[in-house]
């Protein structure tokens, strides 16, 4: 089993938070999850699961959170060379690892792209919005292109914090109503902003992962094919918003571009909803460990199980537990 969408903080990073970020939530709450800040922990979790390989990415917060764009190209290269470092050390447990961007400096993205896929990075793990911008802008496009161009994959992982409040007469989200609800509209919200920005028509061979098994877009897919607009003004084969953008396919062949990972905490009726929609060609394993009560163990444990539930051949479920990301990584 690969999985390839979990999350590790190198101390070299972890201790510069407390300046950079001070009151940050990961202050607190990290330390309570050992195998996200020690490798010895990490490695004991993940003995206890037979043929288990890590495919690294840091933890929140991103990157361009940390600091001006003078600082956060310095601060990208101590954390992707303690991922770079970590899967040296153990390459039979961490065979590559996911390079962070420094988002709110692109040159500086296109130059650390390079250098950690050098190093044995494959692919950079980017978030659903840079400081509010989304990625759409063309300012973000030669990331891309550079990521199409090398035909190594794009991360995308959900950010929204408390401060997006549920109503607009509010200042504030509540019962964690950014992080349930929020994070999956995220995914969904940036992958419509590429697809609709004609993204896959400029590089037809892109690979974006998106976390959360593409967060709501498996379970709104009808709805996603039937637009507002298409509703009045439009037919039943024509969307008006499709057209408007220009763009070549009908619009749900570009979400099924994407690949979705299945970090859907072991939801068994989630996994099958988005391995219906994604198929078992761009199903990927991951299981966003060590993000649980029991450091990592639970999501593990429950995604194998998930992802074993599913009504397929075992060679369908081989390619979701390692062969599609082997593929997508190019690892032998």
């Amino acid at each position: 089993m690969l999985d390839i969408f979990n999350h590790f903080m190198p101390d070299s990073i972890f201790n510069r938070l407390e300046k950079l970020v001070p009151g940050h939530v990961a202050l607190k709450a990290f330390p309570e999850r050992p195998s996200l800040l020690d490798l010895s922990s990490r490695l004991k979790m993940m003995d206890e699961f037979e043929g288990l390989q890590q495919v690294l990415s840091l933890a929140n917060p991103p990157i361009e959170i940390l600091g001006g764009p003078d600082i956060t190209p310095l601060l990208a290269q101590i954390a992707n060379d303690g991922l770079a470092e970590i899967c040296n050390k153990h390459p039979d447990r961490f065979p590559c690892f996911i390079a962070s961007m420094p988002m709110n400096n692109v040159e500086a993205c296109l130059t650390e792209i390079d250098r950690t896929v050098s190093m044995g990075a494959k692919g950079i793990q980017i978030f659903t919005n840079v400081l509010g911008k989304p990625l759409s802008l063309p300012e973000f496009r030669p990331i891309f292109k550079k990521m199409h161009d090398l035909d190594l994959p794009v991360w995308i992982h959900p950010i929204r914090g408390p401060q997006f409040a549920d109503y607009a007469t509010e200042k504030a989200s509540e019962n964690e109503i950014w992080f349930s609800f929020g994070w999956p509209y995220e995914t969904t919200a940036c992958a419509t902003r590429l697809i609709f920005s004609g993204i896959y028509d400029e590089f037809p061979n892109l690979k974006i992962i998106t976390h959360h098994m593409g967060g709501m877009i498996p379970y709104f897919a009808g709805k996603i094919e039937l637009g507002f607009d298409q509703i009045f003004y439009g037919t039943s084969k024509t969307n008006p918003q499709v057209e408007k953008a220009g763009l070549k396919k009908p619009i749900l062949d570009y979400y099924k571009m994407l690949y979705g990972d299945t970090a859907l905490n072991g939801g068994v009726a989630a996994t099958k909803c988005g391995h219906a929609f994604f198929g078992s060609e761009h199903a990927v394993f991951a299981t966003d460990a060590p993000f649980d009560a029991e450091d990592g163990r639970l999501l593990i444990r429950t995604t194998i199980a998930a992802v074993k539930a599913l009504e397929i051949s075992q060679a369908e479920k081989d390619k979701i537990f390692f062969g599609n990301a082997k593929k997508l990584l190019k690892l032998n």
